[in-house]
């Protein structure tokens, strides 16, 4: 069997030595190195496609095909990492990095001349902003070129079967035509796009300095509001404070990396409605798996197609948009609910809307023992005639409003208004040990609110008012208005002893005095004779003990 090292064939044809990593070798380091060299690249080939789109729109048109070689360079040099360091390579120690430094050598040659005839070009039409963006791309060859030749790929490479070293890249490097890499298509021209996106702000956490402003002016070019952050920590303040509708995210930054930032996104209740989409030159399936899983919207690997780039920024958008809107809807379907509810709750008892809300058609409940007070004002037909009908209203409304305040506070239902008649029940429509004694505070107390009534307007009104405790029939009657309802001797009893009662002394029937009796001082007042029911007993309620 023979020693000699296996040979591997490189994008550009030469076959050279192949120094695999060992099996054990660090598969993180090889990440890593991975994401250091496509840094570089995705600011070459991005710069580039700006400035073919540049020159697509003011020209200089001379420029033009020089700019779409560069690019095809740029995307030269992304086949050759991408083959070279395939996940597959890394899982079973096949990484060839010497030979992936020595394929990376011709299209960086020829990237370098095209840079260098686009930079002449440039300078003869005087194209100052073409020019700057040239400088940014010669500065990203420079950082790559440096990746190469400073030693990293010895340091990162500790595992490998044996060491090698490659000399310096000569400095007068040889241009030679090339056509566009096959994976990365040249850039649409401006405004060839025929499907438009939703526009919105964008924020790009980047912590590299040239990828953050070629993002940020390629989504201002598209019609976005954009801002820039260094690392996550800092997004995350700025959006504390701002607004946005979308995040473009790195992974590999300092102070906070993309994972965290991404964490905290989505466990903040205030923004983890904001679609997140990674952007990063860490193009591993376990990072995007990750990254879907925490709640990213979408990852895309740099370098990236501007055009794919744009419409998965769309599709972000939109269903963010659709999302927002359900949202919307589902908060106004909530507001509305609340709304019926709470006019439910104007109309029924709470317990009798529950009931309703569950399903219930017909509900009529026979009650053992309830106590219902009935107060009317004395002589109101005649005090109503010195006020206007407006008047009258506001007055009702005001004294009536505080006994509906009184009859919560005591746990009591109100039923029903009649004119100047004010009618609640205790033990009604849930059972209740103390009802008379409730109703029973409650009438001292609608005294006394009708005292301080009395004072701020200068009046003399008096109430009259009359309790009886006994079996009633409650209910829901209507089926377009509702109305929750007693029927019974006990109402119409608590009704009789309410318009034969004395003015401010509440009357009470016999079997309520004894639920009082051992609370309330009570006087008899003797047997009374009403319609329908003939004589009964009688007390007044003169004050609590």
């Amino acid at each position: 069997m023979s020693d000699s090292p296996p040979v591997s064939s490189n994008p550009l044809g030469r076959d050279i030595p192949a120094v695999r990593t060992a099996p054990s070798a660090s598969s993180e380091s090889i990440k890593h190195l991975r994401h250091d060299l496509r840094t570089p690249l995705n600011q070459m080939i991005g710069y580039s496609e700006m400035l073919i789109e540049t020159v697509t729109e003011n020209g200089p048109a001379e420029m033009l095909d020089d700019l779409q070689r560069l690019c095809g360079a740029g995307g030269e040099l992304l086949t050759v990492l991408n083959e070279s360091l395939a996940q597959w390579k890394v899982e079973t120690g096949q990484v060839d990095l010497i030979g992936l430094r020595r394929a990376m050598l011709g299209p960086l040659n020829a990237f370098v001349g095209y840079r260098d005839l686009c930079t002449e070009a440039a300078h003869v039409h005087e194209q100052v902003e073409v020019l700057a963006d040239l400088g940014k791309i010669d500065l990203a060859t420079n950082n790559l070129r440096k990746l190469l030749e400073d030693g990293t790929f010895a340091q990162r490479n500790a595992a490998a079967s044996q060491a090698a070293t490659m000399a310096p890249f000569a400095s007068s490097l040889t241009p030679a035509p090339m056509p566009l890499a096959a994976g990365v298509a040249a850039p649409a021209a401006p405004g060839s796009s025929t499907s438009p996106i939703p526009t919105g702000r964008i924020l790009v956490v980047d912590d590299e300095p040239l990828n953050r402003e070629m993002l940020l002016r390629r989504l201002a070019r598209m019609g976005f509001t954009t801002t820039g952050a260094p690392n996550g920590q800092v997004a995350l303040e700025v959006m504390a404070h701002e607004p946005f509708d979308l995040v473009l995210l790195d992974i590999m930054m300092p102070v906070m990396d993309g994972y965290e930032t991404l964490d905290r996104l989505k466990a903040d209740r205030k923004l983890r409605h904001i679609p997140v989409v990674m952007l990063t030159a860490l193009d591993e399936v376990a990072s995007t798996v990750r990254c879907i899983e925490a709640g990213a919207e979408d990852y895309v690997p740099k370098p990236f197609n501007p055009v794919i780039l744009r419409a998965r920024i769309g599709a972000s958008l939109e269903k963010k948009r659709l999302r927002d809107q359900e949202r919307a809807y589902l908060a106004e379907i909530q507001s509305e609910r609340a709304k019926s509810e709470r006019l439910l709750l104007n109309v029924l008892p709470k317990a009798i809307g529950d009931r309703l809300k569950a399903g219930e058609q017909t509900i009529v409940d026979a009650v053992p023992e309830a106590t219902v007070m009935f107060a009317d004002i004395v002589g109101f037909t005649r005090i109503a005639a010195s006020f206007s009908a407006a008047r009258t209203v506001s007055l009702l409304n005001e004294i009536f409003s505080e006994f509906d305040a009184l009859s919560e506070l005591k746990g009591l239902e109100k039923i029903k208004t009649i004119g100047d008649a004010y009618m609640v029940v205790g033990g009604v429509p849930l059972p209740q040990a103390d009802h008379a004694v409730r109703c029973a505070k409650m009438a001292f107390e609608m005294l006394n609110a009708m005292h301080h009534f009395n004072l701020r307007h200068q009046f003399k009104w008096q109430l009259r008012i009359g309790l009886h405790t006994g079996p009633l029939v409650a209910g829901i009657i209507g089926s377009i208005k509702f109305s929750y309802d007693l029927w019974g001797d006990t109402v119409n009893i608590a009704s009789r002893l309410e318009s034969h009662g004395e003015p401010d002394i509440p009357q009470v029937s016999q079997i309520t005095a004894d639920l009082l009796k051992e609370h309330f001082v009570l006087e008899e007042r003797g047997d009374i004779d009403l319609k329908n029911r003939g004589m009964i007993k009688t007390y007044r309620l003169l004050r609590p003990v």
